[in-house]
C-alpha cells in the first residue's frame, strides 16, 4: 500500500491535493484521487492543479486497476454535457475510451462504454471512429536504423 504523501502543513489543500495528483502517476493505488474527486472542492482543486494531464497519462499504464482508476476519475472531473474542461473528452481520450470498450476485460469494457455514452457526444464519438479507422494504431512501427554516414 502507497504511503501517504508527505506534506508540509502550510501548502494547505490545494498543496495536499496536487500532491495527491502526482503521487496518483507513481504509485499503484489511485483509489484515493478517485474518492477525493467526488467532492466539488476537491475536483476543482484537482483541475486547477493540472491534474488532468497526469490522470489522463495513466490511462497508458499497464496495470488494469490504475486504468480502472484513471477513468473513474475522469468521470468524477466531468460532468455529463459539460464543455468546461474539453481535455476530458479530447479526442486521444475518447480514442482510448473506444479501444477500451472492446476489451476482454468486463470492467474496463463497462467503464468505457459508460464514458462513452454518458460523457462524450455522439459527434465525439463518430469523429473518434473516423480517425481511428485511418490510423495504424496497435501496429508496431518498424524499428529503423540511424543513417549511415559515408
Amino acid at each position: 500500500m502507497a504511503q501517504k504523501p508527505k506534506i508540509d502543513p502550510h501548502v494547505g489543500r490545494l498543496g495536499y491535493l496536487q500532491a495527491l495528483v502526482t503521487e496518483f502517476q507513481e504509485t499503484e493505488s489511485q483509489g484515493g484521487l478517485c474518492n477525493l474527486c467526488a467532492d466539488k472542492a476537491n475536483k476543482e482543486h484537482v483541475l486547477q492543479a493540472g491534474g488532468l494531464p497526469l490522470i489522463i497519462g495513466c490511462l497508458s499504464s499497464p496495470d488494469e486497476e490504475t486504468v480502472l482508476s484513471a477513468v473513474t476519475t475522469l468521470m468524477y472531473l466531468s460532468s455529463p454535457g459539460s464543455r468546461s474542461h474539453p481535455e476530458l473528452t479530447s479526442l486521444p481520450v475518447v480514442q482510448c475510451m473506444l479501444r477500451f470498450s472492446i476489451s476482454a476485460s468486463t470492467r474496463l469494457r463497462n467503464l468505457a462504454q459508460i464514458f462513452l455514452e454518458d460523457f462524450c457526444s455522439p459527434s465525439q464519438v463518430a469523429e473518434a471512429h473516423s480517425q481511428q479507422a485511418h490510423s495504424a494504431l496497435g501496429i508496431p512501427l518498424p524499428k529503423t536504423e540511424a543513417p549511415q554516414q559515408p
